[in-house]
């Protein structure tokens, strides 16, 4: 164990932003250190409320995420944002960092805005966007937003770890609502239409709430759909009443138990096939195995299918 790790995960509870700030730097790297301070910090968290905010690029995310804060902050909530990012080909890191949009809530002490590189990974979220939210809920924020990149119709996963998830549309989107049927719009608990100052606000209402009319929700849920001006505010406070009767109604018809252990089961699956995968290649694989194999493939003298099940065989082989 680090030393001076208890203190570093009490500095955190306090919520000492450069504790915080170091603990996702750590996480992000994969450091040993980050991952022990997740584990400590788990058991503290489980109060904050998750919200992610999905959307097409352009659709307003950065300015509505700054504004949702400001409200939650006129209500005395400590706020977490987490602005995910396309990953630079050549640093590694985020691209156009949130943070430089939200220049408003910089000052705020209240507000801790962190941006995140996808680092390749599909589904609009960063790999460790689910541990920072542990950081985050553990150093005493009541609300976490967090902003996908808006990569279009498979950004799903952020339903898979928010409590709520808001889906933003923009007049002149046509026939693209009924693209996104197939993916986002079906995970959505609010539905936001952003720049409502623009022509067409009104169909594209119309247009979800007759989808929403015609392949309704299982859970009974009809989720909202508020007209909102991100840039000036309007319907922003409609947006959180909007996300608090959601809330409300998780809690009533228990529906908050069974996306709680959806959460988790599929944190579980996703943490256990990254350990087993990186157990195998650093643990069970003879340094070039890879590559020779890689070589075997492109020459045809093997399929892919059969190299994977030899390593697997080979490696619970090893492990008995």
């Amino acid at each position: 164990m680090p030393e001076g790790i208890e203190g570093w995960v009490e500095r955190i509870k306090a919520g000492d932003r450069r504790a915080v700030a170091r603990a996702i730097s750590a996480v992000e790297s994969g450091d040993a250190a980050g991952v022990e301070l997740v584990k400590r910090l788990f058991s503290a968290g489980g109060k904050a409320r998750a919200i992610g905010i999905t959307g097409s690029p352009g659709a307003g995310k950065s300015t509505l995420v700054e504004k949702l804060a400001a409200e939650y902050r006129r209500d005395g909530r400590r706020v977490g944002i987490i602005a995910v990012d396309p990953t630079s080909p050549f640093s590694g890191g985020a691209i156009l960092g949130d943070r430089i949009r939200m220049q408003n809530l910089s000052a705020d002490e209240g507000v801790y805005i962190r941006s995140m590189a996808t680092r390749g990974q599909l589904g609009g979220l960063a790999p460790t966007t689910h541990d920072v939210v542990t950081i985050l809920d553990a150093a005493g924020c009541d609300v976490v937003l967090i902003e996908t990149v808006g990569v279009g119709q498979d950004e799903v996963e952020v339903a898979r770890l928010a409590d709520a998830t808001v889906l933003m549309l923009v007049p002149g989107m046509g026939d693209d609502v009924q693209t996104f049927k197939a993916g986002v719009m079906e995970i959505a608990d609010v539905f936001l239409i952003n720049k409502a100052d623009r022509p067409g606000a009104d169909r594209v209402e119309q247009e979800v709430a007759t989808m929403l009319g015609i392949s309704p929700r299982l859970d009974g849920w009809l989720p909202p759909i508020v007209q909102t001006v991100a840039t000036t505010g309007t319907g922003i406070s409609e947006a959180c009443e909007a996300l608090e009767r959601f809330f409300g109604f998780s809690q009533k018809e228990q529906l908050e138990l069974g996306r709680q252990r959806e959460k988790w089961r599929r944190r579980l699956l996703e943490l256990l096939r990254q350990t087993l995968f990186e157990k195998v290649i650093t643990e069970r694989l003879p340094h070039g195995a890879i590559e020779a194999r890689v070589e075997e493939v492109r020459q045809r003298h093997r399929d892919p299918h059969s190299v994977v099940e030899e390593i697997v065989k080979q490696s619970t082989a090893e492990g008995q």
